[in-house]
């Protein structure tokens, strides 16, 4: 694959999680995420994205919002359960963005937030059609993701490179 084909990246973030009595870390998801995980994991399917490499934080609610989601896909990408991912700013998500293999074309990260909202934020620098006022409005709840495109290679991956082309959430 040439450099100059348009890369993608879906930031998705961990469905609702439940709060029993244990660390954060470990906190699993609520019924209402499980539902929300797998229809999460259709629409994803539904954008036709032939995912390469999806980066998981390892936090039991990611974990588990992986799980239901990559059921419904019909080709599982392979997958990094990835620690720096629970807890990490956008700087240091993009840090870690920065360490993907050229080979990569479409990369899913199953994260958190304020983080994976703050590095939709930060990479997004265009926006097509109403996706940009959409995540304005809606935040980033729950299971939500934003798809983002740029050109280059991943290490050349910097604030306001990318174009956000999809933003999906699920209704209340």
């Amino acid at each position: 694959m040439s450099v100059a084909e348009p890369r993608r990246i879906v930031l998705f973030r961990h469905a609702k999680a439940d709060w029993p009595p244990v660390n954060d870390h470990e906190r699993p998801l609520a019924e209402r995420g499980r539902m929300d995980a797998a229809e999460a994991g259709r629409r994803l399917t539904d954008t036709g994205i032939p995912f390469d490499l999806a980066l998981c934080s390892t936090a039991t609610r990611t974990r588990e919002t992986w799980k239901l989601a990559v059921h419904e896909f019909e080709h599982r990408p392979r997958t990094v359960y990835e620690e720096r991912i629970y807890e990490a700013s956008p700087g240091e998500l993009i840090a870690l963005l920065n360490e993907t293999p050229d080979e990569t074309r479409n990369l899913l990260l199953i994260g958190h937030n304020p983080g994976v909202q703050g590095l939709a934020e930060v990479l997004a620098g265009s926006a097509e059609a109403d996706a940009r006022a959409r995540m304005s409005d809606r935040g980033f709840p729950t299971a939500a993701f934003a798809v983002l495109s740029f050109d280059g290679p991943w290490k050349s991956l910097e604030p306001s490179l990318a174009s956000l082309t999809t933003y999906w959430a699920p209704t209340d």
